[in-house]
């Protein structure tokens, strides 16, 4: 079955007279090992949507199944279980200033029953070193450049082989070279562990890493874009 499954779904913000929808009828399957971008100006619902798949929000309307759970009506602790199965990467990479590099990507193994706090330490390790941070792994992220904090949040995210990684904005905070090592580094560690990426973004020199390609607007989805597409146009 594929990670993302979303049938008919609308969400609302606000109350009585204030209540609003942000989401209206979206409906979309997401195949495994998919590298998905949406685009869309800001308030068309980009991110609400990436947070209602992360399980982040609760689902009011509509059929939501993330890795094979239906997040309509899920409870605390069913939303705990997805969220353990995704890498989530945002913009301000929330790393915990207090601990090393290392330490911010132990503490996402360490969230996970029956890892021992040696093995945590040399998965940690590891995927540091995998995106090429082996000899910072020590280093507390006031010491660490935009691009190496947001390779730190790419490790954190994808040291426990998740099936599925949630991206917001990776790129916003880094300039053009930085911002393109990220996300090729980002593919490429995801194919190598056959996970699927939904990325949202604005940032228009990365588009070139999707299989397809998501336009929002006032809550809607309205395009979509494949990559041999992609490919002509280019």
């Amino acid at each position: 079955m594929p990670p993302i499954v979303i049938r008919n779904l609308n969400h609302y913000f606000g109350k009585g007279s204030l209540r609003k929808q942000v989401l209206f009828d979206i409906n979309l399957e997401i195949k495994a090992g998919e590298i998905i971008i949406m685009t869309g100006q800001s308030g068309s619902g980009k991110t609400t949507l990436l947070s209602l798949i992360g399980a982040l929000r609760s689902v009011q309307k509509g059929s939501l199944r993330v890795l094979e759970q239906e997040l309509l009506g899920a409870n605390e602790d069913q939303m705990v279980w997805v969220r353990r199965r995704i890498g989530y990467i945002f913009q301000a990479h929330n790393l915990l200033q207090f601990m090393t590099a290392r330490q911010n990507v132990q503490m996402s193994v360490e969230l996970h029953e029956n890892i021992s706090a040696r093995e945590a330490r040399t998965k940690a390790e590891a995927i540091l070193k995998a995106v090429g941070l082996g000899e910072r792994v020590n280093y507390y992220p006031h010491n660490l450049s935009g691009g190496q904090k947001q390779r730190v949040a790419i490790a954190r995210a994808l040291v426990s082989r998740p099936q599925l990684v949630l991206a917001d904005e990776p790129t916003a905070a880094l300039d053009s070279k930085t911002g393109r090592e990220v996300v090729d580094l980002m593919q490429h560690l995801a194919r190598e562990q056959g996970c699927t990426i939904m990325l949202v973004t604005h940032d228009n020199r990365i588009l070139d890493i999707a299989d397809r390609i998501l336009h929002m607007e006032d809550g809607r989805l309205v395009k979509e874009t494949v990559a041999d597409r992609l490919a002509s146009t280019n």
